[in-house]
């Protein structure tokens, strides 16, 4: 690591710590040349996979995107902003443990779908109506039978 001071490339680790969520490690260092202290953070690189959409072009993963989709689905329901962000963490880890690096995006989907439905239903039908593209009212109506044959099991 080079001192942001004297340029020295030689220094030594005075403290290191973890956040709150054991996600960056935050390390206090001492030059060995001019003895200036300074922070250092380490994150762990992340690469997501590439969505192949239904035309088959390739588009990077936009956690942005998933969010405000959600956001929008859960407008003025019960749902919290952290289950939201908690939710596309779940489904972030789903996508890396798939070990692919290109997944289509209808899995990302059918994993925003399901848990959708499980955490409200407006906000799943809000979004499956968006997400499935419904042509007319019957192909509605359809989803929410099917929906609604799923409870009475």
């Amino acid at each position: 690591m080079k001192c942001p001071y004297c340029g020295h490339l030689e220094n030594k680790v005075v403290d290191s710590r973890l956040n709150k969520e054991f996600t960056i490690t935050r390390r206090r260092r001492s030059c060995e040349s001019c003895t200036q202290r300074f922070t250092t953070y380490e994150r762990l690189e992340v690469t997501m996979p590439m969505l192949v959409k239904k035309d088959d072009r390739r588009e990077a993963w936009d956690r942005l995107k998933v969010v405000n989709g959600l956001k929008k689905a859960c407008e003025k329901r019960p749902v919290s902003m952290a289950k939201i962000e908690e939710f596309v963490d779940t489904i972030e880890m789903k996508l890396q443990d798939m070990g692919e690096r290109e997944i289509p995006s209808k899995i990302v989907g059918e994993y925003l779908m399901n848990g959708l439905r499980e955490m409200d239903e407006v906000a799943y039908v809000r979004f499956a109506s968006v997400y499935r593209q419904f042509k007319d009212l019957n192909e509605f109506m359809e989803e929410l039978k099917g929906m609604l044959g799923g409870q009475e099991k």
